[in-house]
C-alpha cells in the first residue's frame, strides 16, 4: 500500500545587503511589522527563482542571490514546513518601493543598530542580519537543484 503524500509549504527569505544597510519590507499583513523580503513558492517555480520574484514584489529592488544561509524544516500537524533563508544584493541601485501595494506597504533600507527601534514582524529579522554582520557563512547556491541533475564539476586539488 502506499503512503500518503505529506503536504509540505516551501517558503523563501532573503536577507538583502548594500553597504552596511539591510532591506526590509513593511508587511501588509501580521501588524504592519517590518521584517525580510519572502513569501511562499508557487507551483511549478524553483526556490531560487521564488526568492527573487518575492524580494521583487514586495520591495521593488531587483536582486541576484550570492548563498543559502539556513535551511528549517519543521513538522507540523499533518504535514511539513521548510523555510529557506537566502543571502543576496541589489543588481541595481533601485530605489525600493514607497507606494503600498497588494504585496506590502513598502520596503526600506536599514542600518543594523535601527532594527532595534522598528516594530518587527518578528525578531529573526534582527537576528539574521545580525548573523550576517557577523561573518556568517553563506552556501553556495549549487546546493539546490533538481532531480537527477547532474553533479558540479569539482576543482581542486582533491579532484
Amino acid at each position: 500500500m502506499a503512503k500518503a503524500v505529506i503536504p509540505t509549504s516551501f517558503s523563501v527569505l532573503v536577507v538583502v545587503r548594500k553597504d552596511g544597510q539591510y532591506l526590509l519590507v513593511r508587511e501588509r499583513k501580521r501588524g504592519h511589522g517590518w521584517y525580510l523580503p519572502g513569501g511562499r513558492v508557487e507551483p511549478g517555480e524553483n526556490l531560487i527563482e521564488a526568492a527573487i520574484r518575492e524580494t521583487l514584489e514586495e520591495t521593488g529592488v531587483p536582486v541576484t542571490l550570492d548563498g543559502l544561509l539556513r535551511i528549517e524544516h519543521t513538522p507540523v500537524k499533518n504535514g511539513s514546513r521548510v523555510r529557506l533563508f537566502f543571502l543576496g544584493r541589489p543588481e541595481f541601485d533601485t530605489t525600493p518601493k514607497r507606494v503600498p501595494d497588494r504585496e506590502s506597504l513598502g520596503a526600506r533600507w536599514f542600518l543594523p543598530d535601527e532594527l532595534a527601534s522598528l516594530t518587527l514582524h518578528h525578531e529573526e529579522a534582527d537576528e539574521f542580519v545580525r548573523y550576517v554582520e557577523s561573518g556568517a557563512p553563506a552556501y553556495p547556491l549549487e546546493l539546490l537543484a533538481f532531480e537527477g541533475a547532474p553533479l558540479p564539476v569539482l576543482r581542486g586539488p582533491w579532484a
